[in-house]
């Protein structure tokens, strides 16, 4: 049998982790497939770099937590995005995931994954959920 943690634990591990990561965080979107750990130099093309709002993320409830505010900036670069990551303002990697249009199933979703430099780019989803149910 595995082990479950009780949600009050869960809630408390997803909010320490906004809280390392800081309140100056960094999305970066690159092209192509994560690498196999977040502690790997990142893999494809940055095309979209922004800073997230100093509060980033809903307060944890019931084992999850979702973005908070407007996630939204302008890329730089053109290709299709692939995986993010999300890195403290020095620049220490917090988290990274994979990249799906909306609906598509990706760790986190953008309202259109083919991207030309200077379009707006809009992230539409993107949650955590403590393991341990």
């Amino acid at each position: 049998m595995a082990i479950q943690l009780g949600v009050t634990y869960r809630n408390a591990m997803l909010d320490q982790l906004e809280t390392t990561v800081g309140i100056i965080p960094r999305l970066n979107i690159y092209t192509g497939a994560q690498p196999s750990s977040a502690s790997m130099t990142a893999t494809g093309e940055l095309i979209i770099s922004l800073l997230l709002p100093s509060d980033w993320m809903n307060a944890a409830s019931g084992g999850s937590k979702t973005l908070l505010g407007s996630w939204t900036g302008s890329a730089s670069g053109s290709g299709n995005a692939g995986h993010f990551r999300i890195l403290s303002s020095a620049s220490v990697v917090g988290m990274q995931g994979s990249i799906t249009a909306t609906a598509g199933g990706g760790d986190m979703t953008l309202d259109n994954i083919s991207v030309s430099a200077s379009q707006t780019v809009t992230v539409t989803t993107f949650s955590l959920t403590a393991p341990g149910v």
